[in-house]
């Protein structure tokens, strides 16, 4: 019998903000109790850290660069084929519910950027087929819109467009319709009142007066809920993806979840007085010490102390409100009767620096807080929980596992590697001895000329990051400085190892080159 899986994935989620990952501060009982009956990955790391480039490469087990979604504003070709997609034509049935964030939401047109030239047309034709399928405005436009299905293989979609407590999509239809009083309560505009906070004089926070339990993220979860309860009735196999758009910013936990940790009670990362930074980090000090620092967008700054332990609060608030929605739909899944049958996994799309090193949110700095993600698997056929392996792991890899794990052959050009012979501990594995995690920006900032590019290796022992147009660099002894607050690159002690290192990752880059499509003739 083919195995059901659900799929929890939040976003931008701090893996050490868990409980089983050895947080002793925040309440994440049933994400915790998930982890200790299912085998986790202590070293899983994105492909990007970026949402849209690793949300597709987890959805095709393809890096950015063989699949295209370079950076957020890119969408995924509908050409592009995903794990979910062969899944449901081998006849499960196949639900997303929450974010996706494979398509642009916004409409708005990148700045040029100095020095670039702009061309009037590209070298690629645009992708056939409807690539505004998410847009906020087309959603706003046309109160009937609904995207096509399948929609990169789901079945059936229940959409939470963007962040905070009132996202476009079903979801604000559904508000309107059934509850159109708490619609009018939504927004920073409505919101109560908390001049204590300074995260909410600049938007990034503001707390909320819809209630906890019509809040999007209790939503997401009732929809879930009602895909395994009518899927268990239809007796086909399943795989619902339950996707919350939170511990992201705004950060808008609601009811009681606003205070229910206090920012003087919040201990500041071990890294947050961290000297010696490398030169883009010593930027963005730089700006917030001469008050230019940019605090109301989607990028990384440099955050004071206040500002940090606001933020690392209401992040938590938000966490312990999902886990409490993954409480409820783990109880709903036992509930079925399916659940002796059912995969469950949870993970992020990426991190949060949740003030490592004084940064919040998240930018082309690869510390480990922003490129690791949780990684749970909870496997009915498994032997026993609570196992954790430090093996290398990508985030392409997820898709791979499945194909393994339902008997499904592969696409040519899936680059992800099943991590299920670590699950059943199976001897003479060999696990990855490097990792390779691509980032290209659309902002222009760090002082460069032009967006950051660039692309990072990662071994058991250090992690290397090269930038584009820089002459310095990043090596880190990630055993002996776990905070990478040493940076190597110019050590002449080092000088042979990050030679070594860079040719590993030429070798990382070249063996990720594409494959796709394959040769339909040889000369």
């Amino acid at each position: 019998m083919r195995p059901n899986f659900l799929v929890f994935i939040v976003d931008q989620l701090n893996a050490s903000h868990l409980g089983c990952w050895g947080n002793r501060q925040i309440a994440t009982p049933h994400i915790d109790a998930l982890a200790a009956r299912g085998w986790s990955a202590a070293e899983c790391h994105v492909a990007s850290p970026i949402c849209m480039p690793n949300r597709a490469s987890i959805m095709t087990g393809r890096m950015p660069s063989a699949h295209g979604v370079r950076h957020n504003g890119i969408p995924l070709s509908l050409a592009s084929r995903t794990f979910v997609e062969l899944l449901h034509e081998a006849g499960y049935e196949t639900s997303l519910c929450g974010k996706s964030h494979l398509q642009n939401i916004t409409d708005k047109k990148p700045a040029p950027h100095p020095g670039r030239p702009v061309y009037g047309k590209d070298a690629q034709r645009p992708y056939p087929g409807d690539h505004r399928q998410e847009s906020i405005a087309r959603w706003r436009e046309d109160p009937a819109f609904e995207p096509a299905l399948p929609y990169y293989g789901f079945g059936h979609l229940d959409l939470a467009i963007e962040h905070g407590d009132c996202p476009q999509g079903h979801y604000r239809r559904w508000l309107a319709r059934e509850h159109p009083q708490a619609l009018e309560l939504a927004g920073p505009a409505k919101a109560i009142p908390t001049p204590e906070y300074r995260l909410s004089q600049v938007r990034q926070a503001w707390r909320t007066r819809v209630p906890e339990e019509l809040h999007p993220t209790a939503w997401i979860a009732d929809r879930a809920i009602e895909r395994l309860q009518g899927a268990a009735a239809r007796e086909r196999p399943f795989f619902v993806y339950c996707s919350f758009p939170d511990p992201h910013h705004p950060y808008t936990p609601p009811g009681r979840y606003w205070d229910l940790y206090r920012p003087e009670d919040v201990e500041l990362p071990a890294s947050f007085h961290s000297s010696e930074p490398p030169p883009h980090l010593a930027w963005l000090r730089g700006e917030r010490d001469a008050g230019r620092a940019v605090k109301d967008s989607q990028a990384c700054f440099a955050a004071t102390e206040r500002e940090t332990r606001e933020a690392i609060a209401l992040n938590w608030g938000s966490l312990s409100f999902i886990d409490a929605q993954v409480g409820r739909v783990l109880e709903a899944l036992e509930a079925s009767g399916q659940a002796g049958n059912t995969v469950v996994v949870f993970t992020s799309d990426h991190g949060e620096f949740a003030g490592e090193h004084q940064l919040l949110l998240k930018g082309s700095l690869h510390y480990p807080s922003l490129t690791r993600t949780p990684l749970i698997w909870r496997d009915p056929a498994a032997a026993e929980g609570g196992r954790r392996s430090d093996a290398l792991l990508s985030s392409i890899d997820i898709s791979a596992s499945i194909f393994e794990r339902v008997g499904l052959e592969p696409y040519n050009g899936l680059q992800g590697r099943s991590f299920l012979p670590l699950v059943r501990q199976e001897p003479g594995h060999a696990s990855r001895e490097h990792l390779l995690i691509e980032e290209e920006g659309q902002r222009t900032y760090f002082g460069f000329d032009g967006p950051v590019r660039m692309r990072t290796l990662l071994s058991p022992t250090h992690r290397l990051s090269v930038y584009d147009g820089a002459e310095w660099g990043e090596l880190y002894d990630r055993r002996a400085d776990p905070t990478e607050s040493r940076n190597l690159w110019n050590d002449p002690a080092q000088r042979a190892l990050r030679g070594e290192l860079l040719g590993e990752l030429a070798r990382q880059m070249l063996a990720h080159a594409d494959t796709s499509p394959a040769p339909t003739a040889f000369a």
